[in-house]
């Protein structure tokens, strides 16, 4: 069969199509694009955990100037009861004022009780606060690793590969696509390529003289597998 050199990969392109080779790896970027999805996923839950972790530790923060208000506060009264003591006479007052002297000294020791649970609690939060932010960092890495590889994977093509395989058979010589059919009805093949050292068809290495007379045929002549049959399309590499 005589052709061009791009008709001849054309009809090559036709005949892998026809055996279900060299379509785009469709399953392969599903993978890809799922592993991605999987990451964003999983770097959107660890930032809303991290939010949620920050929460806590604002929730504590704003709790534990809450207890040191009150304590300000309650010392400023302790103080002023102090006061009130050296200077009252009336034995009533003073009573009350003892009384509220001993409840600012009770509620401020309950105060300090709490402010160093408070303490005790805000170091654990912004422990788990760290944890957090590590696995935020951890999951961005994963996303721009799953990112890269989605890139790096072939766009599929997104026709279906009947209807490629039809526009392709449209578009060759019809003679060259009745021999194609005519061969490949005989061995499955029809059109292979050449390797340099074997067919891509039966994939056995030929004898050197065969390799050799394939090589040096014309470039617009497809010639014929000894082994199978084929017509054989020679690329760069043969």
């Amino acid at each position: 069969m005589k052709l061009d050199k791009d008709t001849q990969l054309k009809l090559l392109e036709l005949a892998n199509l026809s055996r279900g080779e060299n379509t785009p790896d469709s399953a392969s970027t599903n993978v890809e694009a799922e592993e991605l999805q999987a990451a964003k996923d999983e770097h959107k839950r660890a930032l809303d955990a991290a939010a949620a972790a920050q929460m806590a530790v604002d929730d504590m923060e704003a709790e534990i100037l809450r207890i040191q208000e009150d304590e300000r506060k309650l010392r400023r009264r302790e103080a002023d009861n102090k006061k009130q003591l050296g200077a009252e006479t009336d034995p009533t007052r003073r009573k009350d004022i003892e009384h509220d002297l001993y409840s600012a000294k009770s509620r401020i020791a309950d105060l300090m009780s709490e402010l160093q649970e408070a303490h005790n609690e805000i170091h654990a939060l912004r422990q788990n606060l760290d944890v957090h932010g590590a696995r935020v960092d951890e999951a961005k890495r994963k996303v721009e690793l799953a990112q890269r590889a989605a890139d790096a994977t072939p766009v599929v093509d997104e026709v279906p590969r009947e209807e490629k395989i039809a526009q392709l058979r449209a578009q060759l010589p019809a003679d060259a696509v009745a021999q194609f059919d005519a061969q490949r009805q005989e061995n499955l093949v029809g059109v292979a390529e050449f390797n340099g050292r074997s067919c891509n068809g039966c994939f056995i290495v030929l004898p050197p003289a065969n390799r050799s007379a394939i090589r040096n045929a014309p470039a617009d002549e497809m010639p014929e597998c000894p082994e199978c049959g084929s017509f054989l399309v020679r690329t760069n590499a043969a």
